[in-house]
């Protein structure tokens, strides 16, 4: 990735509604370069989707909670299709250290995500969770000061 792919992606994400027009007139390149650009981010899996972003807290699921979970040896699979089942799991990574996954939760209320954990419990590949809370966001997810070491920028 060079700094007019970087310029291209901070661009985008400051602007997502942007035609490829608007986009190339102010990167100061052809249409057809932003098109190409875009073709091969695409390609490489930088860029994943063009979908709008969703805030779970304004679409009724105002709690958000960081669960760590230890499996069953062996049964990595198992725990995670469990885990693919509940709609409210919004994310799982493998991790390393004392847990094996960590998930994020939405609820609705503190009670429905006691109920999100009780299911995901009832799996016998899960043995344990640990459950923090979220109460605010300090820093979103961003991937901008992350390009903007491309672009030669601070």
């Amino acid at each position: 990735m060079d700094a007019l792919d970087a310029r291209l992606l901070v661009t985008m994400r400051a602007h997502p509604r942007i035609g490829l027009t608007e986009l190339a007139r102010l990167l100061g390149v052809a249409r057809g370069t932003v098109q190409a650009r875009l073709d091969k981010l695409t390609a490489r899996g930088v860029i994943e989707d063009f979908g709008p972003t969703v805030s779970p807290a304004h679409s009724g699921y105002p709690i958000l909670a960081f669960v760590w979970l230890q499996i069953a040896q062996g049964r990595l699979e198992e725990a995670v299709a469990a885990l693919r089942a509940v709609p409210q799991i919004l994310e799982v990574h493998g991790t390393s250290g004392q847990h094996d996954l960590l998930c994020r939760v939405v609820a609705k209320s503190t009670d429905h995500l006691q109920a999100v954990i009780a299911h995901v419990l009832t799996s016998p590949a899960i043995h344990r969770t640990d459950t923090t809370i979220a109460l605010s966001s300090q820093i979103p997810f961003r991937i901008e000061p992350l390009l903007e070491t491309t672009t030669g920028q601070p």
